[in-house]
């Protein structure tokens, strides 16, 4: 009788992918992304299902119509999700930072984007201050260049 040979480790060998590429925006993105740099946060509208979309969307989920207009969203809202990283990642900010999704007022949909301002040297404190239903605002950079960077949160208590 032979005896079966045994299963053998998985081979792996390490590897890295740097991958550069220029993302094409579109005509809705390039209107959320101009609007940016006039310190302004736009978000489009479906009047077939009174949905308003940010990040802009050029289709509906709700009606699979086309969006059809464009509304300029709050410079407040609510967060719905957020949280703390506090682990290292390629071409992000040095941890701690705060994210947050954020329904800005106006709209029917929640944004990421980061959260500034905050002391992060006490993380459950701060995760405290992040959770849903917490009010923030939006806080511009000075010379906006249109980039999703161009903005970012602060607590509306700040």
């Amino acid at each position: 009788m032979s005896k079966s040979p045994a299963t053998p480790e998985p081979r792996t060998f390490p590897g890295e992918w740097h991958v550069r590429y220029n993302y094409p925006v579109g005509d809705v993105g390039a209107h959320f992304f101009d609007a940016l740099k006039e310190k302004r946060i736009v978000a489009t509208r479906c009047s077939a299902s009174d949905m308003t979309y940010l990040p802009p969307r050029a289709y509906c989920e709700r009606s699979f119509e086309k969006c059809d207009g464009y509304v300029d969203a709050g410079m407040e809202g609510t967060i719905e999700a957020a949280t703390i990283v506090s682990a290292a990642f390629d071409n992000l900010p040095t941890p701690p930072y705060a994210i947050a999704y954020v329904r800005l007022d106006g709209v029917s949909t929640a944004m990421v984007n980061f959260v500034r301002g905050m002391d992060l040297s006490d993380v459950p404190a701060a995760a405290a201050k992040l959770q849903p239903g917490t009010r923030v605002r939006v806080e511009f950079i000075d010379a906006p260049q249109g980039r999703i960077t161009d903005f970012h949160y602060v607590l509306a208590a700040a």
